[in-house]
């Protein structure tokens, strides 16, 4: 496999993902604007669909928080990941960053120097490391890798907790809900966009929801993603604290194995405004 044909479409993935509206977020905010009888609220979801076309057009991040990349890697039956196809893709989040530019964010030193940024910061922007990478086979033929970019905002008041099911699978998503409710009027850069995992260990539950994150659309709403948002909705927060009737766009639910138990673990990031900054590129 073409080692720099790798790294090439990489960076393009890296850049798109954090300089480009979806289709489906573009068609949401003109569907929230065209909604919204608060005319602060809907002003806010008019200049974030602005900037969004400003960012795209000029290749400029969407965000200042520019955000940790997270790289999922799919591939089929034909392709054998080795060590040079992995670091082929490292080189391209790094050629990505330095092209975007990243905010500087990787932190200097040491183990414990790191917990307390206490030797400063790397200025380069292709010092960033990303999260570690996922791998998951399908089958077929080919290689798609999919970069999302996380900011820090939601990273904050993200959650993984256990909750009662009570044999109804309602109670469990109502609690979720109320808890993305209770922590969207924390976010701040709301409209938010809940990701949702459920599973059986706080790891699994954390790789579902982001699996949430990487197939969601806005544009396709399961009933309990719906559920989801309308009671995020209820608490009137709207864009950027101002009120009106969308504190969240919509909401990605990804679910997996259960255990025998009266509990579920279940892993929810609230998102924000520009939430998932998301893009995927077909490699072979």
């Amino acid at each position: 496999m073409d080692k720099i044909k790798i790294i090439d479409k990489v960076a393009q993935c890296l850049v798109e993902a954090s300089t480009k509206f979806r289709e489906d977020q573009v068609e949401k905010y003109k569907e929230a604007i065209a909604k919204e009888k608060n005319p602060e609220a809907r002003w806010v979801l008019e200049n974030i669909l602005e900037d969004s076309r400003v960012a795209e057009a000029k290749k400029m991040p969407l965000c200042d928080d520019t955000g940790i990349p997270h790289v999922f890697v799919e591939f089929g039956e034909d392709i054998a990941i080795n060590t040079e196809i992995e670091t082929a893709i490292m080189e391209g989040v790094r050629v990505g960053l330095e092209q975007l530019p990243g905010r500087p964010m990787a932190v200097r030193g040491n183990e414990v120097e790191r917990i307390e940024q206490s030797t400063g910061l790397y200025m380069e922007s292709g010092a960033l490391l990303p999260a570690p990478l996922i791998f998951k086979s399908f089958s077929g033929k080919g290689m798609q890798v999919t970069i999302m970019m996380l900011g820090g905002g939601p990273e904050i008041r993200s959650k993984t907790f256990r909750v009662f099911h009570k044999h109804d699978s309602k109670n469990v998503f109502i609690q979720i809900g109320e808890w993305a409710r209770e922590v969207s009027a924390e976010l701040g850069c709301t409209p938010c966009v809940p990701a949702i995992g459920i599973g059986r260990t706080h790891y699994e539950a954390t790789v579902l929801m982001l699996e949430a994150m990487k197939d969601g659309s806005l544009d396709k709403q399961s009933e309990f993603e719906q559920m989801i948002t309308a009671i995020v909705n209820e608490g009137k927060v709207g864009p950027l604290g101002l009120g009106g009737n969308f504190t969240a766009l919509g909401s990605f639910i990804k679910i997996g194995p259960q255990r025998a138990s009266g509990v579920r673990i279940a892993c929810m990031r609230p998102g924000c405004c520009f939430d998932p900054r998301r893009a995927t590129v077909l490699i072979i």
